[in-house]
């Protein structure tokens, strides 16, 4: 066998083992969304557990746990219905039938061969479907904010799968409520809960296909549901107004003549649900949001592109957390989702959302002097390396434009530990700046707000951010 031969197949059997892996990711991130209902459960379940341990005097006193527990079980499947649909209509890039019982240590033997960085990571089939590197990510037949386009993130690769009490997607679960419940319904579907006839879901959700996650993969889930509430629901608004409004009055001030036959273009970082990049393509911006989650990516898409109506869903996003409660009433309280419909909001032609690692895309050369506007947003701590970020920043923006950034430096990666050798770079704010004047920026003006981040509103503590 030639030498050229053997180089080819050692490039199929590695892009094998990618397409593998990508698909064992992708999987565990559904599976954690489908094990939602079941830990829930199992978290009420625990509280009761604690119950029956209280002596008889202590249960009489608060003889009003056991029907705050049902409640707690009506609205668990009211969030499993939201996840439910959300999923129903996510096209996955991939084909997840496909077998996925491969040898994990030789792709692993492989990248630590290739001698990449943390962070860095080498493009996978799935990554390359068209010439650009992009695939479609979700469509709808109906109005569309825009193309929602992705680079395909193994965010998962190097976790280990370990089994929990979790376990898989219990789908035919059965609440039973008591006279207690809101709107006093006696029984509730685990993911129907509307009393409408669902429709059958995709292959690709059969139970067969799904992965026993741990419960740390749920706890993800748990951090979307908040996240919802901070960009697409009323409650939020007054977070969004902490750290969104001053970012939009400030691109409003540099770019006060927006051109509708040329708008300028910006892009965001770490754009979560994308809240903020829909705000920014209001104003009369091309923007383009990046996020490299696709914990967030399923979700942000569901909202931007399928969404019929404001306030069309119902969650409730604080029953998780017994701390901190003013009331039980408090804890229990619905939220309406979204708060505004995106596809009517009046975004500029041209809004996307950009799935993957940032450095991965935005260092492609393609990108150099691309965007008149960087917005950052609680994103620059994210960094394994954040002088890589800033260097980034500096070689996409076109000659003149402009930086904006908000958030703490509460690095993701600093306490890792149990990682081996997590790479994290972890400056200070005064270090930050000389990094950024190192690379050609200058400061025209700096503040510090305080802020909270997915925080219940109704919540008796209320931690604020430093922010700059």
């Amino acid at each position: 066998m030639g030498t050229e031969s053997i180089e080819d197949d050692e490039q199929l059997r590695r892009m094998k083992l990618e397409v593998a892996l990508e698909v064992k990711s992708l999987r565990r991130i559904i599976s954690a969304y489908l094990n939602y209902p079941e830990a829930a459960e199992e978290a009420v379940k625990r509280n009761e557990r604690s119950f029956e341990r209280l002596p008889p005097a202590h249960k009489a006193l608060l003889c009003h746990l056991p029907s705050k527990f049902q409640k707690l079980r009506w609205c668990i499947p009211k969030n499993s219905f939201f996840i439910f649909e959300m999923l129903k209509m996510f096209e996955p890039p991939l084909d997840m039938s496909q077998d996925i019982d491969i040898c994990e240590h030789e792709l692993q033997s492989d990248v630590s061969d290739s001698h990449l960085l943390p962070g860095q990571r080498n493009l996978g089939p799935s990554e390359l479907p068209s010439e650009d590197g992009r695939v479609p990510l979700l469509k709808t037949d109906g109005p569309n904010l825009g193309d929602v386009i992705c680079r395909f993130p193994k965010e998962m690769r190097n976790e280990q799968s370990t089994e929990t009490n979790a376990g898989s997607c219990g789908i035919g679960l059965e609440y039973k409520g008591d006279e207690g419940c809101p709107n006093n319904e006696a029984t509730c579907s685990a993911l129907g809960c509307t009393g409408n006839v669902m429709s059958s879901p995709p292959d690709w959700l059969d139970p067969s296909l799904q992965l026993h996650v741990p419960l740390v993969d749920v706890d993800k889930v748990r951090c979307i549901i908040r996240n919802i509430v901070r960009d697409w629901a009323s409650e939020g608004q007054k977070e969004r107004d902490q750290c969104y409004k001053p970012i939009l009055e400030e691109l409003q001030n540099l770019f006060p003549h927006r051109s509708k036959e040329s708008p300028p273009t910006c892009l965001v970082p770490g754009a979560g649900l994308g809240r903020l990049a829909l705000e920014i393509s209001c104003l009369g911006f091309i923007c383009q949001g990046n996020e490299f989650s696709y914990y967030m990516m399923i979700c942000s898409s569901f909202i931007l592109n399928h969404a019929q109506t404001a306030e069309e869903w119902t969650i409730y996003p604080w029953i998780h957390s017994n701390c901190n409660s003013l009331s039980d009433n408090d804890q229990l309280r619905p939220v309406a989702i979204p708060d505004i419909h995106p596809a009517t909001a009046g975004t500029t032609e041209g809004f996307s959302m950009c799935g993957g690692d940032f450095v991965e895309v935005y260092s492609d050369p393609n990108q150099v002097g691309a965007w008149d506007a960087v917005v950052t947003c609680f994103f620059l701590d994210t960094a394994h390396n954040i002088v890589q970020y800033i260097d980034i920043i500096s070689r996409i923006l076109k000659d003149g434009g402009v930086w904006i950034n908000l958030g703490p430096l509460l690095y993701h990666f600093a306490d890792m530990y149990g990682q081996e050798d997590e790479m994290s770079v972890e400056l200070s704010l005064e270090d930050v700046k000389k990094v950024a004047l190192h690379y050609g920026f200058e400061f025209e003006q700096s503040s510090t707000i305080e802020t909270t981040y997915t925080t219940n509103p109704r919540s008796m503590m209320q931690v604020s951010i430093a922010s700059v």
